[in-house]
Formats: structure tokens, sequence, C-alpha cells
């Protein structure tokens, strides 16, 4: 008998451990900016006692290569960034990403055949593949669910977001709103050739591993709304805390990525991984570390994080 003081299972908030990730995309080898990402998620989540997983988001067949994967592995195991768990590849999962896209997810997306001279003029896709544009997904869907599945084959298939203003609180941008459905309007989650995009894959895979804090470019942060309603779609457990760290850039002012050419980093020797842990902890405002091991400068990275310096900034500093 529970008595009138007593507090029930029920009353007490539900602990999550705390659980990061890293997860690039190989379409090239990493480089400083990649690198400052991971070695942020890596020691903020370390800091907090958590577990950092390792996710290789290669769902784009045409630019994704095996050896870039195994080339970031390589890099991230000499400088110390050592993973816990199984490394998930995105590219083996597309079956779960489908069939949650024609379960779950079924009210609330539908066919396109626009291509990208269709919509050259629009922002926001003005939903030329709905009856009538102001009517919902699920009001279109007069179909079965059989009849519809087949009727997204060899078709862009796009989500209709929620029309509503939603917040977060992100720990280093503060406070953001966004309404997903007036910044984005009815993204595309898998291409007319079968390939699955980041917005599915990204709240799938966030969701089933666990993951309470992303660490990732403030380049993201317009999408983060959006992962958010997917993720509540799927009845996925939520990302219970955001970063978006300010970019790197180069001297042009554009963010350092491998579409920019930025350099690729070379970790074959103890003193290159020194370096780069080095450059990469003062673009982060961290105290310096003394020169040693990898592990042991990590160690010392985690030990001294502090997220107060990277607070309210868009640039990290120019390479």
């Amino acid at each position: 008998m529970t008595m009138p003081n007593e507090k029930r299972p029920t009353d007490c908030p539900i602990y999550r451990p705390a659980v990061g990730r890293f997860a690039p995309s190989p379409t090239g080898e990493l480089h400083l900016g990649s690198l400052t990402t991971a070695i942020a998620s890596y020691c903020h989540i370390k800091s907090l006692g958590g577990t950092w997983l390792l996710r290789i988001e290669d769902t784009d067949r045409q630019r994704c290569s095996a050896k870039f994967s195994e080339q970031i592995l390589i890099d991230l195991e000499n400088l110390g960034l050592h993973w816990d768990g199984d490394i998930w590849y995105q590219s083996e999962r597309t079956d779960i990403y489908n069939e949650l896209l024609h379960d779950q997810l079924l009210p609330y997306i539908y066919g396109c055949r626009c291509s990208r001279k269709d919509l050259a003029d629009y922002e926001i896709y003005p939903r030329f593949c709905l009856p009538d544009p102001k009517m919902t997904a699920y009001e279109a869907n007069t179909l079965g669910q059989q009849q519809k599945t087949q009727g997204l084959v060899d078709k862009k298939v796009r989500i209709q977001l929620p029309n509503q203003s939603m917040g977060f609180i992100d720990g280093i941008q503060g406070i953001q709103w966004s309404n997903p459905q007036q910044s984005l309007g009815d993204v595309v989650l898998r291409r007319a050739d079968g390939t699955i995009n980041y917005f599915l894959a990204a709240s799938v895979d966030d969701g089933l591993q666990g993951i309470t804090h992303v660490m990732r470019g403030l380049d993201i942060l317009p999408l983060t709304t959006t992962q958010i309603s997917i993720m509540s779609y799927l009845n996925l457990p939520t990302v219970e805390h955001w970063y978006h760290l300010p970019l790197v850039e180069n001297h042009c002012g554009q963010k350092l990525s491998k579409q920019n050419l930025a350099t690729p980093i070379v970790t074959l020797s103890k003193q290159k991984c020194q370096n780069l842990i080095q450059k990469a902890l003062t673009l982060l405002k961290q105290p310096e570390v003394d020169v040693d091991k990898p592990e042991v400068m990590l160690q010392q990275a985690v030990a001294q994080w502090r997220l107060e310096p990277l607070q309210h900034q868009s640039v990290l500093g120019k390479v």
C-alpha cells in the first residue's frame, strides 16, 4: 500500500545516461573543422561521464567511399578518440529507414516528381504534387496503405512538417525558435533513386541509439526542429541537449568543408596527432594541455572542458 506522502515510482524523473555521438559522412577524409567537432563532442560527453558513439553516415552511395570510412577510423584511433560500442553504418540500415517510412510516417508523406528545374524559383516547396496545396498529406491519403506505398516508387518522398513554432534550448547558441513548415517546407526524406536523406537517417538513429547530447556544427542548426518533428512522429526518445558549435572557416570566410577543398588531416606520427589536438583545443578556446600521448592529452582536455567560451559565438576562427 502506498502511503499518502510516499513517492511512487511513476513520480520519479526518468534518468537517461548521457550518450553522445560523432557522425561523419565519408565523402572525404577528416579535416580540421570536422576534427574540432569530434574533439568537442568527445570532451563534452566524457566530462559528463557519458558514452561516445561513432556512426558513419554513408547513405549517399554515389559520394561516400569505404576508403574514406576506413581512413576516418584510422585517424580517430591515432588521435586517441576511442569510441564506445559498435560502429553503426547507415548504409546497412536502409531497410529499417524504409520500414519506418512506410509505417509510422506514412500519414505524413507523399510522392513528388518535381525536378530541380521545376523548383528553381521557389525557396519552399509549393506542393505541386498534392491535389490541393492547402491539403495535408494525411487528408490527401485516400488510398490504402499498400496502394500509397506503391505510389511512392521511383518518386522523391516528402514529409509534411508541423506548421507551428517550436522551441528548444541550445547549450551554446541559447534559446531557439523555428517553424519547420515555414522555414524548410516539405523536405525530402528519400530520393527517387532510393537514397535515404540526412533528415530521416539521423532522426531514426539518434532515437534508436538513445542519443541524449548532440554536438554538431552551427550550419545544421536550422535543421533541428525538422529532426525534432520527425522523432516525434516516430515516437522516438527525444534528444535532450543540443549544442551547435561555431564554425571553423577558411581565409575566404567559408566554412571549412570538403566541398571547399579543406586540407585532410594527417595522423601518421605522434607529433602530428599532438599538434592537431592542440590546434583543435585552441580553436575551441579551451585551456592548454601538456604535450603527451594523445590519450593523455584528451584526458586532460576532458577534465578542463568548458562550454562558456563557445557560447553565443558563430565562428571559432579562420585557418
